[in-house]
Formats: structure tokens, sequence, C-alpha cells
């Protein structure tokens, strides 16, 4: 068993399980692309890629018949085409009411770039093992935040033999932003937008995994030390951590509510299917009470 660890002067933030996002609009739902900056397909010129499935975005003759289908009936089929032949000019037959409006039509609906990238970027350097239809099933795909450097490893969907290596890492600072998406099923997706312009679309294993990935990527890393905390905000924590192993890492943040998120992890506690989570964890008030939650706050 080899698991990842940061090095003696790095701080692991976050690890969570993440892969490449799949489309959930009627026109390219379970699919993904990967495009240049014209948006031409670039998966064949990524080096080292395996071949992968090729995609097509629906027809609305298709979306219609894939929405009729689900109804299980020609009559109700018929009944509803009206209908349908509205929603699909802008791309959300069949799942608006549970998506909502998308933010980016033209990346959420009418195409589902993962990868968005010209020559000679950081996002032609992601792995081939994070998108799912090409990695092998017994493997997982895991992306770790320090306070210096992001980094996507690969290990086996084992608890007992996790075997982590390392796939891809990239400085921290080569990261200008990360973003949650809200046009996505089950609040998973995020994008990652590097220096030099490109960026890539990821989901996480579950919402959690997201908001972890997105929290420990802020700029500026919203740390706290234990120092800045009001005594209320002590007591609170050295209580948090009351019969927690000991060793684990501590970790303080400043939320634009002036709550502040604590969270104790174990780093050497590794899920395959999630990564590394919380210990323990709290949302605390300037006087160290539960504090009620805002946007924004996890």
């Amino acid at each position: 068993m080899t698991i990842w660890l940061p090095d003696a002067d790095e701080t692991l933030i976050a690890r969570v399980a993440v892969g490449f996002a799949t489309g959930a609009a009627t026109p390219v739902a379970d699919m993904r692309w990967f495009r240049d900056t014209e948006r031409r397909d670039i998966q064949a010129d990524l080096p080292g890629w395996p071949e992968g499935p090729s995609f097509t975005v629906r027809s609305k003759s298709e979306r219609r018949l894939r929405k009729g289908a689900r109804f299980g009936g020609g009559v109700l089929l018929v009944a509803t085409l009206g209908v349908l032949e509205s929603l699909a000019g802008s791309g959300s037959t069949g799942n608006a009411a549970t998506l909502g409006t998308p933010e980016e039509p033209e990346n959420e609906v009418e195409d589902f770039p993962v990868l968005w990238a010209a020559p000679n970027t950081t996002a032609r350097t992601l792995p081939w093992q994070l998108d799912p239809a090409r990695r092998p099933k017994e493997q997982r795909t895991h992306l770790v935040v320090t306070d210096r450097r992001v980094l996507v490893l690969g290990l086996r969907d084992n608890k007992d033999d996790p075997l982590d290596e390392v796939l891809w890492e990239t400085a921290r600072s080569n990261v200008v932003v990360a973003a949650r998406k809200e046009f996505c099923r089950y609040d998973t997706d995020f994008t990652i937008t590097f220096k030099d312009g490109s960026w890539c679309r990821l989901a996480g294993w579950n919402s959690n995994c997201r908001d972890d990935a997105t929290r420990s990527l802020e700029t500026p890393l919203p740390l706290m030390t234990p120092d800045d905390l009001t005594p209320g905000q002590q007591q609170a924590v050295q209580k948090l951590l009351e019969g927690k192993r000991p060793g684990g890492t501590l970790l303080l943040y400043r939320r634009p509510s002036r709550n502040v998120y604590v969270t104790y992890q174990l780093d050497d506690r590794v899920d395959p299917a999630y990564g590394v989570g919380s210990e323990a964890f709290k949302l605390m008030d300037p006087d160290g009470e539960n504090a009620r939650f805002h946007k924004g706050d996890i």
C-alpha cells in the first residue's frame, strides 16, 4: 500500500475524487468533448491519450424521441411534440425543471467541452485517466490541493491497497480560479481555469468533493491560524478535537459571512471513492457557537 503524502514543509488542504464532467442537458447528455479555442475536437491530438468514444450533439428530432421514450407511449409523444419543439431551441428539452437555466448555453447545452485549451497550454497536459470513458473501471482519480501544488493521482479502487501514482501536477499559483457550476446533476461540477486561459470542467464524486476542491483553491487561500481565533472559537475547536486521533491536519477557513469553517482530517485515511474526508468539522460564529449557514460558507 502506497499513500501519497505531502512534503514535510507542505500542507495537504484537500484530496477528493474527481473526473471529467458529463453533459446533463438533453442535447449533450452523457457526453463530453475536448476542444481548442476554435471549438475543434482535439482529443486525437493529446499526447499519450488512448482512443476514446466519439460523440455527436443530438438533433432536435433525437431529443424529442429520447424524451418520448421516457414517457413510454407514442400518443403522449405526439401530444407533447409542440411543447418539446419550443424547449428544444434552448437545448433544455426534458430536464429544464431539474437543471434550471444554463449559465453558459454554448458550453452546457449546444456543446459540452470539459477541456478548453489552445496549443501548448496547461489544460492539454491533464492526464487521460480523468476521462471516465477511458479510465479502467478498477481505477480512480483524485485531485489533491496543497498550499503549494495541485496534483492528480491515480489509484486502485481498493481501500486496503490504494497504490497512489502521481499522474500530473502544477504549481498552485498556476490556477487562476476554481468555480462551482450550477447547471449540472447532483451539484458536482466545477471548472479550473489556469493562467494561460485554458480550463477544464471536472465533477466530484459528490457535492462535498466539489465543495472541498473549490474552497481549497480559493485565491488568496483563506486559511487562518489558531491565533486568529477569538477565545470562544479557540475553546470550540479544542472541544471539537477531543478524542480525535492526533497527527491530523486542522484547517480553519475564514468565510465571507465572518463565520469560520473548521475541518480536521487524517491525511493517511484515504477512501478511494471519496478521498480524504473530515474527521470532524464545524461552522462557527465569532463567539464559537454553531453558525447558520450562508452561501459560500462551505
